[in-house]
Parts: structure tokens; C-alpha cells; sequence
């Protein structure tokens, strides 16, 4: 018996990295599993059907339950056809979890808007196109009085919570995939769906070729940065267990987890008037004095 018998699951970008094991751990606790996957490079380029297939191979070898698909996140459209896809294969659908993502990294003075439309499109668009689908039958079977006890995990970054060197565009899309979390749990927790974020950091594709220091140890200690190690915490959110979760963001790195602290009212003082451009300057400095300095942008 697994945490997630009978569940069916929507993996986006699962033919590897963190998605693959995303599927594969869902696979384990008893789910089946939609293993959706374009195939792409890392900056999004050609299409494979079979980085999911393979995926799908591997589930089904384990005794588990797998079908494939192909479509990209970001067509409205084909959002649609998967869930349609996990509700025809299965004949229900419990959990969506959007991990599909690449990058196009460059410094913000010499971003192209190409560059800026396709990782916007993959990542913030590509959170909405299948989960919005989701959620209109999940709402309708909540208004049909049927229970219903669904997931959206979604995947924002350290990039999107402090932002990153070289990458405005990626850092402003993971940026506005946890503000859209907070706001996904506040309008659905009504119709019995929950909606969290992971801010991941493991060895995959998109992080081999920047973080050096991500190699796997040659002494056989424990792997910080395998992408299974973040895996657990989405299984267990995609859980029955989780249900009283929600409108929460974790990072996640090997064996640690930790509950962000997000965008809260600090320091203030209200003049009740208004200011005059040539007197704001000192009080907001004094407010400055008295918060909590921003953490760093990484690569600073």
C-alpha cells in the first residue's frame, strides 16, 4: 500500500530530471501516472516522443501504471486534450504536477523578446494551460456534490524567490509561479483542491552545465543533489495526507526542506497626509534601518 494508491497524476516534463523521478516515485506509492514530455532540448528546441515513452517503460517494468504524452504545456489547447487524456485513460484525475521547464538564460540588457516569450510561455503560461482545465472539472464535480481531494503542485525556483545573475526572464516566470500558488489555494480550496510550490535545487539537464559543484560524490556518500531526493516532498503534497496544506511555497535540496518566508508587511509609519516628494526620503530610510535585509541575488 502506497500513499497515493488509486490517485492519478499529471507529470509534466517527466522524461527526466526531476520529473522523471517525480513520475517514478508517484509510480511507487501506488499512483497512475500521465508522463507528459515534449522532448525538447534544453533551451526548448526539436521533440522526442520518447524521453516519455522510455519513462512510461520503466514505470509499467515496476508493476505500476504509465501512458504517455506529447504535447507542449503551453498550448491552451492541448492543456486540455491531457487532462482529457488522464480522465479517458484512468477515468479520474487527483493531481497536477508542473515541473516542464527550460531555459534561454541572458543578462536582461540582452534579452530578445523571443528569448523572453518562449521561457514565459513554458513556465508561467505552461502552469496555466493544463491546471486551468484541471480545475474546471474539479470544480464541477465539487458543484455536482461529488468529494473531491485534488493537487496542483507547481515548481518555482530560488531564482523566482531571490531572483538570479543572467536570468531576469526565468527568475520573473518562477516569480509570478508563486504568487499564482497563493492565489490558486485562496479561490480553489472551495471545491476541495490544494495548491503549493516547490523551489527545487538538484542535478539535472538545466543545472549540470551551470553549478559545477553538482557533480555526484565518487565516494558513495549521500548525493545531495539528485534530483529523487526532492521527489518525496511532491509525492507526499500530491497525498491524501496533505489536504490541510495549502498557499504554501518549500525549497527543497537533498535531505533539506524548509517552509518560505514570502512578501509580508514590514516596517511602517502612515503620516496620514499626504507626502511632499522632498520629505519621504528620511522615513523611508529610517523603515529601511528597521527591516530585515533582503537575502542575495544568486550570483552576487
Amino acid at each position: 500500500m502506497g500513499i497515493c494508491d488509486g490517485r492519478v497524476v499529471i507529470v509534466t516534463g517527466a522524461g527526466g530530471g526531476l520529473g522523471r523521478e517525480h513520475a517514478l516515485a508517484f509510480a511507487a506509492e501506488g499512483a497512475r501516472v500521465v508522463v507528459n514530455d515534449l522532448g525538447v532540448s534544453n533551451h526548448g528546441e526539436g521533440g522526442s516522443k520518447g524521453p516519455a515513452e522510455m519513462v512510461v517503460g520503466e514505470i509499467q517494468a515496476m508493476g505500476g501504471e504509465a501512458i504517455a504524452n506529447t504535447d507542449s504545456v503551453s498550448d491552451f489547447a492541448a492543456g486540455k486534450r491531457i487532462v482529457e487524456q488522464a480522465l479517458d485513460a484512468f477515468g479520474r484525475l487527483d493531481v497536477v504536477v508542473n515541473n516542464a521547464g527550460f531555459l534561454r538564460d541572458r543578462m536582461f540588457v540582452s534579452t530578445s523578446e523571443e528569448e523572453w516569450d518562449a521561457v514565459i510561455n513554458v513556465h508561467l503560461k505552461g502552469h496555466f494551460c493544463i491546471t486551468k482545465h484541471a480545475c474546471e472539472h474539479w470544480r464541477a464535480q465539487s458543484k455536482a456534490g461529488e468529494a473531491v481531494d485534488a493537487r496542483i503542485i507547481n515548481t518555482s525556483s530560488g531564482a523566482g524567490l531571490q531572483g538570479s545573475v543572467g536570468q531576469g526572464t526565468y527568475s520573473a516566470a518562477k516569480a509570478g509561479i508563486a504568487a499564482l500558488t497563493l492565489v490558486q489555494a485562496a479561490e480553489l480550496g472551495r471545491y476541495g483542491v490544494t495548491s503549493n510550490a516547490i523551489a527545487p535545487a538538484a542535478r539535472t539537464r538545466m543545472t549540470e552545465a551551470i553549478f559545477t559543484d553538482m557533480k555526484p560524490p565518487e565516494d558513495g556518500s549521500f548525493d545531495e543533489a539528485h534530483p529523487g531526493n526532492v521527489s518525496p516532498l511532491v509525492v507526499w503534497l500530491g497525498s491524501a495526507q496533505s489536504r490541510e496544506v495549502t498557499g504554501r511555497v518549500f525549497e527543497v535540496k537533498g535531505g533539506f526542506v524548509s517552509v518560505c518566508d514570502g512578501w509580508r508587511t514590514g516596517p511602517s509609519y502612515d503620516k496620514h497626509a499626504k507626502w511632499a516628494p522632498d520629505e519621504i526620503g528620511p522615513t523611508v530610510m529610517e523603515l529601511i534601518a528597521k527591516s530585515v535585509p533582503p537575502q542575495k541575488v544568486h550570483g552576487t
